[in-house]
């Protein structure tokens, strides 16, 4: 009888415990992701290019030239704004290294007269020379490489020529940017050429390179997959680590607008350069599109 009435209560109390179980929380991208952060300054030589650069990558122990932790990685090539050191984006590009994901960052193009057509050439020798690291004996990188997901970014100068520089290579697969600034050649004339998945992070208060003259163009001229995300008070400055000579500033801190950046930023990467179908809500689902921090525009 007893042994009877125990399953009887076990069998009532299930539909209760499915009823009052708590959802699974998604993880915050906006911390960092599970894999310690290593980085290495390089000697970039490809496509007969020749440049510096900084790469930050999934590693077994946190620093510089640490082992490369276990697995492939995609790879993202990310440009740096007009006269900014690579240092200045130094969070961002161990972020997303920390969810796996390798970001190179070359130093070229950075005096008062960069060529907007070359540093476009650079990103792309970038990730063919991080391509090449997957075969290369003794190098950190060998067999470490998802040769096959390769992705762009950048800030402002930056975030301009990696929209020509997605143009220039049918290798790429996603773009992601911030504060994307027109270039010489245009960005806006070659994201008309462009089909690959293209973000635009920008910021609303920017007074520098604002999205009515820089990030709406292009985004308007791109070829779907396309989003344009604008953070509500985000500024120019607020995408780099500090601030300098010509900033501007907004309603929110930097903290807050980089925070919101990783968390944007790293959901669109995981999804297109590491297959995870969960980050769809955070990329096209309702959380992107009701998102209180960023606004809205997309066509998938």
């Amino acid at each position: 009888m007893r042994s009877w009435t125990i399953r009887v209560c076990a069998i009532l109390l299930i539909p209760f415990l499915f009823l009052t179980a708590a959802p699974a929380l998604a993880a915050d991208l906006s911390a960092p992701g599970s894999h310690p952060v290593g980085y290495s300054d390089v000697s970039v030589s490809a496509s007969g290019r020749s440049f510096s650069a900084r790469v930050y990558y999934p590693a077994t122990s946190a620093g510089s030239n640490a082992a490369v932790a276990a697995g492939q990685f995609p790879v993202v090539a990310f440009g740096h704004g007009f006269f900014q050191s690579i240092g200045k984006y130094a969070s961002l590009g161990g972020h997303w290294a920390s969810w796996g994901v390798i970001t190179v960052m070359p130093t070229s193009q950075g005096g008062l007269l960069p060529s907007h057509s070359a540093f476009a050439d650079d990103l792309n020798a970038a990730l063919t020379w991080m391509v090449a690291q997957n075969t290369v004996a003794g190098s950190r990188f060998n067999a470490h490489v998802r040769t096959d997901r390769l992705g762009l970014s950048g800030h402002s100068m930056g975030g301009g020529a990696s929209v020509l520089a997605a143009a220039r290579n049918s290798a790429v697969r996603t773009v992601t940017n911030l504060a994307a600034a027109e270039t010489n050649p245009s960005a806006v004339a070659a994201a008309a050429t462009t089909a690959v998945p293209t973000q635009l992070v920008a910021g609303a208060g920017d007074t520098v390179a604002g999205p009515s003259g820089h990030q709406i163009p292009i985004y308007n001229a791109k070829l779907a997959p396309k989003q344009l995300r604008t953070i509500a008070g985000g500024f120019h400055c607020g995408f780099t680590d500090s601030g300098g000579l010509g900033c501007d500033s907004g309603s929110i801190t930097r903290a807050a607008q980089q925070a919101i950046t990783r968390r944007v930023t790293t959901a669109w990467l995981l999804y297109y350069l590491r297959d995870d179908a969960a980050q769809y809500d955070a990329v096209w689902g309702t959380a992107a599109q009701t998102d209180p921090d960023v606004q809205f525009l997309g066509v998938r």
